[in-house]
């Protein structure tokens, strides 16, 4: 399954933000889209998972229009978790995950036994079975984000996005969440797109790296290739250089560029 976006201009109130974005997502790939605040991140994957209209160009999954796709069938190929959730207070893990299955059941219709069955693996995927009868309010902010990821996996998506999975979680919390990403990946073969903020994180869970300045792109490809010091200067004003160390790329910050 492959998704491109072709020449997207995204606006808000008539001040387009994103300028002539071209992306290509592939299956089994993890994708990470960085750049400085205000940069269009995160605009760029709402445009193009169909949360935000976008102002020209095109997106299409698999060849098809993102548009000519019906919400259901839609759902059925990506799944995105957002930065903010909702939820009643009084809703139970399992019933939290459960609605991951929308997207297959017919109207009316209760969980079949395949529904429970992908409910099962999911929450066990993510491992979060053992608290599927408490309260999501229960449970840690870590743990939460597990069960969110847990309800998008229920909806058996070919492609997942996530818009900064690791937004309010602590050190030991944003890592275990990055790992479960990319076990679920390696493991299911699910392509993850994601938003970091956190260079050290992209250049370590990615396959890809989507560099983003001023609501363009300004380079693309594999993380050591894209994550140089002449990009860390010009993007984010630091200079410094990536390392290799014991078989992981890490950044050695300088100071700020003048």
């Amino acid at each position: 399954m492959e998704l491109k976006a072709m020449n997207l201009d995204v606006a808000y109130d008539h001040r387009t933000v994103v300028h002539g974005m071209e992306m290509y997502i592939n299956k089994n790939e993890i994708t990470t889209i960085v750049g400085p605040n205000g940069s269009g991140k995160s605009t760029v994957l709402k445009a193009i998972t169909r949360l935000i209209p976008y102002r020209t160009g095109e997106v299409r999954l698999d060849g098809k229009l993102l548009g000519e796709y019906k919400p259901k069938e839609l759902s059925r190929n990506i799944g995105v978790l957002p930065q903010v959730h909702a939820v009643p207070a009084d809703f139970r893990v399992r019933e939290l995950v459960s609605y991951g299955r929308m997207p297959h059941q017919k109207m009316l219709s209760g969980l079949s036994s395949e529904d429970t069955s992908v409910i099962e693996w999911a929450m066990k995927s993510t491992g979060v079975f053992e608290m599927r009868e408490k309260s999501i309010f229960q449970i840690s902010g870590g743990e939460r984000q597990r069960v969110w990821i847990a309800t998008v996996l229920a909806q058996q998506p070919e492609i997942l996005f996530l818009d900064e999975p690791t937004t309010f979680l602590d050190v030991a919390h944003q890592y275990e969440t990055l790992r479960l990403v990319q076990q679920l990946n390696r493991e299911t073969g699910i392509g993850v797109v994601m938003v970091l903020h956190d260079l050290g994180h992209a250049l370590e869970m990615s396959d890809r790296i989507v560099v983003m300045k001023e609501g363009k792109k300004f380079a693309e490809g594999k993380p050591l290739e894209v994550i140089t010091p002449e990009v860390l200067k010009e993007v984010w004003g630091v200079t410094g250089k990536v390392i290799n160390l014991e078989g992981r790329p890490v950044i050695i910050y300088d100071e700020l560029a003048m």
